[in-house]
């Protein structure tokens, strides 16, 4: 049997529990509910640092961000590490890349249109040596570009996504002609802020023109969380237009399941549903108020807890569900185990690929998690560290250790901080010595975050990588 092709569509702040398989009765996303049906639900997937360049560099390296150095947003990445580009290129994969790549910045710029969207051929593609049509970010979808080998912006006529989702089935057409298998990364902006009813396909918004988004999870406050950097801390503005908020969240969503379902139909056009893994995902969640939060870059289930289906035809069990603790960190050396592709030494992840064939094997006890830094700027005071096992989550702050525990199966909504709780003292202390643990393990000190940019980087560019430690 050949190798199989990997298609890895990468969704950008879609959270877990606003997709239709998870119970949202609200979520239009029927591909998506049938693509579930027929993967693996990973059903404890996080985000392991739930920023959109942190998870970026975590998931192409297999290393935590205290590893990569990319501890913000709006930096420019060191390509001195083998990463999965790279592992692919080797084994003799064509590869396509097609949408957002977010580890070329080194300008804050504007939060939505950058200045320097151009990634130049070579190393700082990280080994995507194949097709290329990428920018580092942009949200406004209806404004949307792309490069490929040069930095003139090639202009996108329409909604984003729809058109990458058709360069994304050209591409496939093409490599699966060929003689040789194909890896493609398709990485949409959607359902990212901002959202705004210019920014929605109207036929995606009109169906929750009327849809009542007042009903409000317990855990919702108006109250900003003091330990949210500013990009986290909802204004006035955003209660006040919470429920237009999702209506264009919901209707983005429905489009990009439109545009999965064009995919999977493709796909199967093609006949490759037994040839390729498919694999469909999210970098972080939102928050949408909840613990006075909003965005992401927090330890709560509404920022990490995100969809991880994973489907090959006739390998893995149609519609089952594993509870293993995969986390961002885990995701590359999962698939090149299913693909029998070397791991690299330096990956810090573990492989699950047993989990996605409906085997049994070693599992994480918990997965780690970290926030480096606010989400964009060089703030110190808002770092955390973080486990979270099948039942609790356990998490500390930096500024003053600040400690808290959940029992998410009897809290789902992560109300009760039972840190101080007798009854929990043994998990407290367990949970403790485990994330300190993991922290040694890597490496990772818990420094602040301006450490990393008077150790780490220059003009917001990484020059060191942790092999250089």
């Amino acid at each position: 049997m050949g190798k199989p092709n990997l298609i890895f569509v990468l969704a950008d702040q879609l959270r877990r529990a606003s997709c239709g398989y998870n119970g949202d009765t609200r979520a239009r996303t029927p591909n998506i509910d049938h693509l579930a049906a027929e993967s693996v639900d990973f059903a404890m997937a996080v985000s392991g640092h739930p920023v959109c360049a942190p998870y970026r560099a975590t998931l192409l390296t297999g290393k935590y961000t205290t590893s990569t150095g990319m501890v913000i947003n709006e930096l420019r990445m060191n390509p001195n590490h083998e990463c999965f580009g790279h592992v692919l290129t080797r084994g003799g994969y064509e590869t396509a890349y097609i949408g957002k790549w977010h580890l070329w910045a080194n300008e804050l710029g504007n939060h939505h249109l950058p200045r320097n969207s151009f990634v130049p051929p070579g190393e700082n593609r990280l080994g995507f040596d194949g097709f290329w049509a990428a920018f580092n970010f942009n949200h406004a979808y209806y404004q949307g570009f792309y490069h490929t080998d040069s930095p003139k912006q090639i202009p996108v006529h329409g909604f984003e996504p729809d058109f990458q989702t058709d360069l994304a089935i050209e591409q496939i057409e093409r490599m699966q002609a060929g003689d040789k298998p194909f890896a493609m990364f398709l990485n949409y902006g959607t359902p990212h802020d901002p959202w705004t009813r210019s920014n929605v396909p109207e036929e995606f918004y009109k169906p929750f023109e009327w849809v009542n988004f007042d009903e409000l999870p317990p855990n919702y406050s108006t109250e900003s969380d003091p330990y949210a950097d500013l990009w986290g801390q909802p204004g006035p503005e955003f209660f006040e237009n919470l429920q237009e908020i999702k209506r264009c969240y919901y209707g983005q969503t429905a489009n990009m399941d439109w545009n999965i379902g064009r995919l999977l139909a493709a796909i199967d056009r093609m006949g490759l549903r037994e040839d390729t893994i498919i694999v469909f995902t999210s970098d972080h969640g939102e928050c949408f108020g909840a613990h006075g939060r909003q965005a992401k870059n927090c330890f709560y289930e509404e920022a990490v807890r995100v969809p991880f289906l994973v489907r090959w035809g006739g390998k893995t069990p149609p519609g089952a569900s594993t509870d293993a603790c995969l986390n961002a960190v885990d995701i590359m050396p999962t698939l090149l185990g299913m693909m029998h592709l070397p791991i690299p030494g330096a990956v810090e992840g573990t492989d699950l690929s047993h989990c996605a064939l409906g085997k049994a094997g070693e599992e994480p006890e918990a997965a780690f998690m970290q926030c480096t830094g606010p989400t964009a700027d060089w703030q110190d005071g808002v770092e955390w560290r973080a486990v979270r096992t099948r039942q609790h989550t356990f998490a500390v702050y930096r500024r003053d250790g600040r400690e808290l525990l959940f029992d998410n199966v009897a809290d789902p909504y992560q109300m009760n901080n039972l840190i101080d709780d007798p009854a929990a003292a043994e998990v407290a202390c367990r949970l403790r010595d485990m994330l300190a643990a993991r922290m040694a393990e890597v490496g990772d000190t818990f420094e602040a975050t301006t450490w990393y940019r008077d150790n780490w980087t220059e003009d917001r560019i990484i020059l060191r990588s942790a092999t250089m430690q």
